[in-house]
This record gives C-alpha cells, sequence and structure tokens, in this order.
C-alpha cells in the first residue's frame, strides 16, 4: 500500500503513454513472456529473450510494434471488425482528479504537474500569473463590449474557463491548443462547469455546437489549431501567450491581427535564460546580452519587452507598457497596441544599450544618438574606471529602457480584483502600484473614482462606457473621430513622472562593520533627502529611488550604527570608564587652551614663572 503511489505513476508514464486506443478501450504494452523473441546463437549457446508486444483485442494476434499495432487496427476497422472476442466488462473510466481555483472546476490527469509526461499541464504555483491576467481583461472588458480574446496555449483551459464564468456576456472566449488530448479535456472542463461549446477542429469555419439549446453568451469556441494560424486568421481585442518556455516564436503572428488599442499579455517561463543562467539561451531566443546583477529580474523584463516591441514595430504598431511582473516562477508582460508607424517609431527609439559597472554595479542606458563616443566610461556616474585598472563595464542590451508599469491601468486592475474577491493578487497590485508612482504613500481607493474613467496611456485616452455616453451626444462619427484625434495630438507623455529605471539591494551595498537601518527609515531618510523612493516587487529589499549610487551610500552610511565586537558582555561599567577617560581628555584640551592664551597675553618673565606653575597639571593631566 506504501508504493501504490509509485506503481500508479509508473503506469501513467510508461504504459499508458504508449498505449493503442480503439473504441473506448487502450492496449497497453506488455512485457510478460507471452511472445518470445528470435533466438540469438552466440557459439554453442542459445539465448532467447521475452520482446515488449501488444495484444490485439479483437484478433489473438500479438505485434510488437506501436505502429504496426495501429495499422492491425485500421485493417479491422476496414474490414468491419469492431467487436472484442475477449473484453466484456465496459471500458474503465480514466481515473482524472477535480482542482477548484476561483469558482472554476477543472479536470485535470494524476500527473498535471510533470508537463514532459502530460498533454494538459496544469501548475498551481501560477496562479498569482492567472488573476494578474484576469484583472487586465476585466479592465479591457469595462473600456469596451463584448471584446474577443483568445488563451492560444489552453491545456485544462482553467484560464479561458475563469474569463467566461465571470466576465460572460462581456467577453467572447476562445480557448485553442494543437493538442487533440488537450482539446478534449477543454470540452470536458466547459461540461463540468455547465458551459456550452463550440468545437472547430479545421483550419476553416466549420463548426460544431456541443450543448443544449441555442448558442448563448455562455459558450465558448474551442479550437484545435497551431497557434501561430489561429492569430493570423482572426482578429482579437486580448490575445494572452503561455507556451511552455519562451514566447517568442509567436510575438509576429499576434501583432499582425490584434485590434487598435487591444491588449497582448505574454508569460514567459524560460527563467534560466532569462536570469542570466543560460546566458547564451537568452542571445539566441532574445538577441540580447545579459549579465548575472542585482537587478537581473527587472533585466528580464526589459529583455522581453524590447523583444515584443520589435515584433511590433514589423507590424507597424507601437505599445504602451501596463504592467511587468518578474517572480520566482515566471516573467508577465501586458502590452497595449496603438496602430501606426508613428506610435512604432517612438517605441523602436526607447530600446537601448545599457552600460553597467562591475565593480559598483552602478547603470545607465547610453545616450541617443549613432555618433561613436571616445569614452564611453564617462556616461556612468562612478569613477570606478579611473581608479581601476582594465575594463571595469560591460554593454547590456538591447533592453527597453521606457516605463515598466502605467499608473492608471493598475489601480483600475486594483479595483476590479477588490470587486471579483481575489484575496492573493491585491498585495502585489498595491506594491506595483506604489512602484510605478515611485512613493511610499499607501491610498487605495477601492471604490471607482470618476477620473479613473477617462485613463491616459501613453498620450492616448482610453474609451470607457462613461465617455462613450458622451459622445453619443455628439453627432457625426467623423466628428467624434477628429476630437479622439486632437486629444491625443495635446497629450504628450511626462518623462519626468515615469518611475526610474532599476532599483538598488540595500543588504548588496550595505558597510562591513555596520549595522543598517531598517528598510523603511531607510525609504524615509532618503525621501527627507529630496529623492523619489519606494519599494520595488522585483526584490524584497530593493529600494528603487533616482538618487545615484554614491549618494544613496552615503546616506546609508550616514544612519548607520557601528556595530561593536564586545557586545554586552562587558557590561555599563566599561563605558561609564570610556565616559570618564573622555572627560579627563576634554578637561585637558580645555587647559591647554587657556594656557595658549595666557602665553600671547604675557610674554614677560613672570609669564614663564606662571607656565612653570601650571606645567605640572596640564602633564598630569595628559
Amino acid at each position: 500500500a506504501c508504493y501504490g503511489h509509485k506503481l500508479h505513476r509508473h503506469l501513467q508514464n510508461l504504459h499508458w503513454k504508449i498505449s493503442v486506443e480503439f473504441e473506448g478501450y487502450r492496449m497497453c504494452i506488455c512485457h510478460l513472456p507471452c511472445r518470445i523473441a528470435k533466438p540469438n546463437f552466440v557459439a554453442d549457446q542459445t539465448f532467447s529473450k521475452m520482446g515488449a508486444h501488444y495484444h490485439c483485442i479483437i484478433c489473438s494476434a500479438t505485434i510488437t510494434r506501436r505502429t504496426d499495432m495501429i495499422g492491425h487496427i485500421n485493417r479491422h476497422v476496414n474490414k468491419g471488425e469492431t467487436e472484442s472476442r475477449f473484453i466484456t466488462a465496459p471500458a474503465p473510466k480514466s481515473s482524472c482528479e477535480v482542482l477548484k481555483e476561483a469558482n472554476t472546476d477543472v479536470q485535470v490527469l494524476p500527473n498535471y504537474f510533470t508537463p514532459q509526461k502530460t498533454d494538459s499541464y496544469f501548475n498551481p504555483k501560477m496562479k498569482l500569473n492567472r488573476q494578474l491576467i484576469f484583472c487586465a481583461l476585466a479592465v479591457l472588458a469595462e473600456e469596451r463590449k463584448p471584446i474577443e480574446c483568445l488563451d492560444a496555449f489552453g491545456a485544462t483551459g482553467i484560464m479561458g474557463l475563469q474569463w467566461a464564468k465571470h466576465l460572460r456576456s462581456s467577453v467572447k472566449v476562445t480557448i485553442n491548443d494543437c493538442n487533440e488530448n488537450s482539446v478534449t479535456m477543454i470540452q470536458e472542463n466547459c461540461h463540468l462547469n455547465k458551459m456550452k461549446v463550440k468545437v472547430n477542429t479545421k483550419k476553416e469555419d466549420n463548426y460544431e455546437a456541443i450543448g443544449d439549446g441555442d448558442e448563448s453568451t455562455d459558450t465558448i469556441e474551442v479550437t484545435k489549431m497551431d497557434a501561430n494560424v489561429i492569430m493570423h486568421l482572426r482578429s482579437f481585442d486580448f490575445i494572452h501567450l503561455d507556451p511552455f518556455g519562451t514566447s517568442v516564436n509567436y510575438l509576429d503572428s499576434a501583432f499582425r491581427n490584434v485590434r487598435n488599442l487591444g491588449i497582448v499579455s505574454l508569460t514567459s517561463t524560460d527563467i534560466s535564460s532569462l536570469y542570466a543562467k543560460a546566458q547564451h539561451v537568452a542571445l539566441r531566443h532574445y538577441g540580447c546580452n545579459i549579465v548575472r546583477t542585482e537587478y537581473y529580474k527587472e533585466l528580464a523584463a526589459r529583455t522581453v519587452i524590447a523583444a515584443v516591441a520589435r515584433s511590433a514595430a514589423r507590424c507597424n504598431k507601437g505599445i504602451e507598457v501596463l504592467l511587468a511582473v518578474a517572480l520566482e516562477h515566471f516573467v508577465l508582460v501586458v502590452v497595449r497596441v496603438l496602430r501606426g508607424p508613428s506610435p512604432a517609431d517612438d517605441s523602436a527609439k526607447k530600446i537601448r544599450y545599457l552600460i553597467h559597472c562591475q565593480w559598483c554595479e552602478e547603470r545607465i542606458f547610453q545616450k541617443e544618438g549613432n555618433m561613436v563616443e571616445e569614452n564611453p566610461y564617462q556616461q556612468l556616474p562612478c569613477d570606478c574606471h579611473g581608479s581601476m585598472p582594465g575594463r571595469t563595464a560591460v554593454i547590456l542590451g538591447p533592453l527597453w529602457s521606457g516605463a515598466l508599469f502605467n499608473t492608471g491601468f493598475l489601480r483600475r486592475m486594483l479595483f476590479e480584483a477588490v470587486q471579483y474577491g481575489l484575496d492573493e493578487v491585491q498585495p502585489l497590485l498595491k506594491t506595483v502600484v506604489c512602484e510605478a508612482e515611485c512613493t511610499t504613500s499607501k491610498n487605495f481607493s477601492t471604490h471607482s473614482p470618476s477620473d479613473e474613467n477617462k485613463q491616459e496611456e501613453c498620450g492616448v485616452y482610453i474609451k470607457t462606457p462613461d465617455m462613450l455616453a458622451e459622445s453619443d451626444v455628439m453627432p457625426g462619427k467623423r466628428k467624434n473621430n477628429e476630437v479622439m484625434r486632437n486629444a491625443t495630438k495635446r497629450q504628450k507623455t511626462d518623462n519626468s513622472a515615469e518611475h526610474p529605471a532599476f532599483y538598488y539591494n540595500i543588504h548588496r551595498h550595505s558597510i562591513k562593520g555596520m549595522n543598517m537601518p531598517k528598510l523603511n527609515k531607510f525609504l524615509n531618510y532618503l525621501s527627507e533627502a529630496g529623492y523619489r523612493v519606494s519599494r520595488t516587487h522585483f526584490d524584497p529589499m530593493g529600494v528603487r529611488t533616482n538618487a545615484p549610487l554614491a549618494q544613496f551610500k552615503t546616506v546609508l552610511m550616514k544612519h548607520s550604527t557601528p556595530t561593536y565586537a564586545g557586545g554586552q558582555t562587558e557590561g555599563p561599567l566599561h563605558l561609564t570608564e570610556d565616559v570618564q577617560v573622555g572627560d579627563q581628555l576634554q578637561a585637558a584640551t580645555d587647559n591647554k587652551a587657556k594656557d595658549d592664551e595666557f602665553l600671547e597675553e604675557n610674554k614677560s618673565g613672570d609669564s614663564g614663572t606662571v607656565f612653570a606653575e601650571d606645567c605640572p597639571t596640564y602633564s598630569a593631566a595628559d
């Protein structure tokens, strides 16, 4: 009984994976001595071995290869022989587990947590990622209804089911997967959550409705295509990419037909390359040169955004980064698409190289322009190149140099998280909002204010239902378009309001032999010094500030206290003696000052007598 789980895993991963399916039955491979292989003659000895084989449920044949077994079954079907001669019991049901997340039931296989062994991978650790994407979709659903959204890699369909179950008539959900077993499981999960399914298994528009009644708003479209194919064929308002590994192979297709002011979100799980553990893989996939730094998580996010911006620019589209999150298991990037060559040029200009000092870890983006600079070390605020021998800095990139967050969009995401009761994601969103504003104040409203209905993102006013009601009063479609276009031209992005790039780790720059202050107190010290400062979700001990590293270390040194090696063993007596010695030295210093004044005033012979009388007192004190 104690090894039952190992036996179950062995049957699922070995026999179940290479079985042959026929009309609800599975013919698993057999290693018993039912079929003896051809003898092997070695000298005078004859060796015989048992070979792995399959048993046909229609006839009594034993076949060694799986492909031959499939052909054997097809020949029986062509002859009309489909009745089994050996099995009279009904086909056993698959032993699947039912998990529940956000009031959504999903049916998974027992080995759902091993992506190499199953077709429908489900990771419970990505719950926070799914909630962030849901909040972003909920914000977009408030801007325009209904919207067409695509989950390009459905697997179990958990993400698309949550969209359809909570947002309902605001979205038209399409769940896609190229694996037949995953498509079957998605359909079963839709029926488990009482959702109607519209199946499209071909590249043409041939649909098959599964369910009772007419098509309703709770209908989910399930497709079996390659992700690049479906994104080339159809247009969507919201696209989410979550492949196993990097998502750069699907970016060109995603930006080809995405609608204007739509949202593209992508989850990258190739953290070994993005976190600079496999630098050659990052160079191969993203065309970016990176090294391991103290801000490696933000470096990974900017690497992904740079690849996204280049793919969007190839389709004459620009991007506005709404959210960039890098945690332990994934890197999530959410961008808004802006059509036109001008936004594409603006986004392409924000891709720059980064100069990183390997001694003090100071960093700065290279200046704009194509002129070759004679000494690029002059751009760094530090003077490590002058005091250290050799080359002290490296060039990283190309990276995204713009903002990583949009404050208005994040506040609306927080509002939607409160409305739908997503408690796990609210602390992260509050931290990200403070990071986007680069402030330590945490004033959040759970009610939707009127100014949040008109959000400006990258100089573009986003239409919400309140704005649509106001625009209906103005007659003429052309007049409304002109008003929106003029508003777009008037609004400019304020670069000074953007949060500072990168952050410093307070432990990385602590002084040896000194007790540094608490993080919240240190944030207040930097703020009192006149710098913008906030915490960051990338690093729990990170500080995002516009202060240079030298000033950062100065404030840290000023408010750090020395660490004594003696500790508390000596007791207060030791401190009292030190205080007494200090008082004696101070008194001796005062006596010496008085003697100097007296010598200046009296230069006669009497002064020498007085000096001779006072001198022993000064010597004793000294």
